[in-house]
């Protein structure tokens, strides 16, 4: 289950918060990463003060700094700086190393856990939330958003910990060193400090727009290609291009405006950094030529100011990164707080002990809080028959079935499986019950015999080819190039219309469930694919309950019941001889199907 950062009312308001709320359990690789940073820029800063020593030994040669500590050769002297300057060097290079590599896999960590955890996220909330919202925006989230935290993560953190750390060691060594002139080195950063927070005000509903922008481009790339083959029958590349277009150019100019703001902090900046280094440069050279500070001293100073100030330059690149990962932890978080309505219930039911007795008791169920679409509906469906539900398009057939899945969960009344409220069942027992063969299949890119054995993977081969041999389908796949490892493709486009229906029925015999739900299984094949499906159908159904949904009355005229829907309501019900005397609305649907009525 994914872990959620905090109920709604009570989570950080900051995405930054939001972040480190989320990562609790990664706070000790986040010190040990911070904590190598702040030494590197430790020994990172060290080398401005060697060169101080150095101009110091020149100078006052057995006076120098060096010389108080008892060595007092000159030669001597030089050697202990170069073995000093060793040392540091190497240690620069050892925590850089170390603050790289933790920084890194602390940023893949955190996007490896926060995809997964998005993606469990998703996989809990009901088909509501996906219908109302577009696949390439999810994606854009799942992806997108999350890479755009790793590269922060990867960068950005680092440089802010050690333009802090710069800030408080090099100023620190001023007031030392040389308070007169200290001031002048740190008078800009009280305006680079406004100057950033500033920026980050203004850029934040930029950087928002931009991922909102990607999101629609995203969106629309991925609704295009999933139906490619629309697009080519009705000649509409020219018209998709333009649209194509139009978000791309949105995006585009999101991004341009965020730039334009962006771009200007640097020159800003460096202006103010201009400042502060002329003003030590002149003010601590003349000071340094009177004889109120040292010569070894100013050369530190001169060299720290520019340690100090130039990096504050990058610290642009670094509030844009910040402001787009930011933008994008506000994304992958709102997804996280999405309330997850189907909550699951603690009452086992293992396949083995499912009759498969369905009750619908009183259930009224409404699209997004619409009209109704089934209302007061009660049926029955005893254990082990074959039931069908007939009727016009949109009378709530499907939706039945979805209810029965628990895709969405009933608003009044309840369904019962064997006497058990369904919103007591676990829901991966209740869907490990029901084997659901639909319309509209859905196989996934990879080989026929990995998506005969969807569902249940550790099937042997012989199990997948006794199951394609019932679905009748072992034929027509041995026929294919690579029998049962062809590739089928996305969605299964390689394939016929009526050899993925196969697949799907291979595919639920396979997995053997109690429970049968048959929506529209042969309404979208040839006569010649819809008598094999018939024959698989009567093998599988036998001594199991079944729920045949069909628009083709003459597929379900041997069930033992079949209901017949009108508005969301129970209209009629018997076994096709007893509708058929009665004349009424199943009736007249036979005559038009068979010819005698138009």
């Amino acid at each position: 289950m994914p872990i959620l950062v905090s109920a709604m009312s009570s989570r950080p308001s900051h995405p930054l918060q939001r972040l480190f709320t989320y990562s609790r359990e990664y706070r000790g690789q986040i010190w040990q990463a911070s904590f190598c940073s702040v030494l590197n820029k430790l020994f990172d800063l060290a080398p401005p003060a060697l060169i101080g020593l150095a101009v110091d030994v020149v100078v006052e040669q057995q006076d120098s700094l060096i010389a108080q500590y008892g060595i007092t050769d000159i030669r001597n002297q030089f050697i202990a700086l170069s073995v000093l300057t060793f040392i540091v060097w190497s240690l620069e290079s050892v925590f850089e190393y170390a603050y790289d590599r933790l920084w890194r896999n602390l940023a893949q960590n955190i996007q490896h856990k926060l995809r997964l955890n998005a993606y469990d996220h998703l996989q809990d909330l009901d088909l509501a939330f996906f219908e109302n919202r577009s696949t390439g925006s999810l994606m854009s989230v799942l992806n997108d958003d999350i890479n755009q935290l790793e590269r922060f993560l990867d960068r950005g953190a680092n440089e802010v910990l050690q333009v802090i750390t710069t800030v408080i060691i090099i100023g620190g060594v001023f007031f030392v060193l040389a308070p007169s002139v200290a001031w002048m080195a740190m008078l800009p950063m009280p305006f680079v400090m406004w100057g950033a927070i500033a920026f980050q005000k203004l850029l934040a509903p930029r950087y928002a727009e931009v991922r909102e922008r990607v999101s629609l481009l995203n969106s629309r790339l991925s609704n295009n290609l999933s139906g490619i083959t629309t697009i080519k029958s009705f000649t509409a590349e020219a018209y998709e291009s333009d649209r194509i277009c139009q978000e791309s150019l949105g995006y585009s100019q999101s991004n341009q405006r965020a730039i334009a703001l962006s771009a200007a902090f640097i020159p800003l900046i460096r202006i103010l950094i201009l400042i502060g280094f002329t003003a030590t440069l002149l003010y601590g050279g003349l000071i340094t030529v009177d004889g109120q500070l040292a010569v070894g001293t100013y050369s530190v100073l001169v060299f720290l100011t520019q340690r100090l100030l130039w990096p504050l330059t990058r610290l642009g690149e670094t509030l844009d990164q910040y402001q787009r990962a930011m933008a994008s932890t506000n994304r992958v978080m709102n997804l996280l707080d999405t309330p997850i309505t189907l909550h699951p219930g603690n009452h086992r039911l293992p396949m083995s002990q499912v009759q498969g007795d369905i009750r619908f008791e009183d259930v009224t169920f409404a699209y997004d809080n619409g009209q109704p679409v089934t209302e007061h509906l009660t049926l029955k469906i005893p254990a082990g028959k074959t039931i069908a539900i007939v009727g016009s398009t949109g009378s709530g057939k499907s939706t039945l079935v979805k209810l029965l899945l628990r895709f969405y969960e009933v608003q009044q009344g309840r369904i019962t499986l064997d006497g058990i409220n369904l919103q007591a069942l676990d829901p991966q027992d209740l869907r490990q019950a029901i084997g659901l063969v639909s319309q509209d299949v859905f196989l996934f890119h990879g080989t026929v015999a990995e998506n005969i054995a969807y569902g249940s993977f550790g099937a042997s081969r012989e199990a997948i080819r006794a199951a394609a041999k019932v679905a009748e389908a072992h034929d027509f796949i041995e026929n294919l190039v690579s029998g049962y490892d062809t590739i089928v493709g996305e969605r299964g486009q390689k394939l016929s219309g009526g050899q993925r229906q196969r697949i799907a029925i291979a595919r639920a015999v396979l997995k053997n469930p109690p429970i049968l739900v048959l929506d529209e299984a042969t309404s979208a094949v040839d006569n010649e694919t819809e008598a094999a499906i018939q024959r698989s159908l009567e093998k599988i159904t036998q001594n199991r309950t079944t729920i045949a949904i069909a628009h083709r009355l003459s597929t379900i005229r041997n069930a033992d019941r079949i209901y017949v829907m009108e508005y969301g309501q129970l209209v009629e019900w018997g076994t096709h001889e007893e509708l058929l005397e009665r004349n009424g609305l199943y009736a007249g649907l036979w005559r038009v199907q068979m010819g005698e009525k138009l």
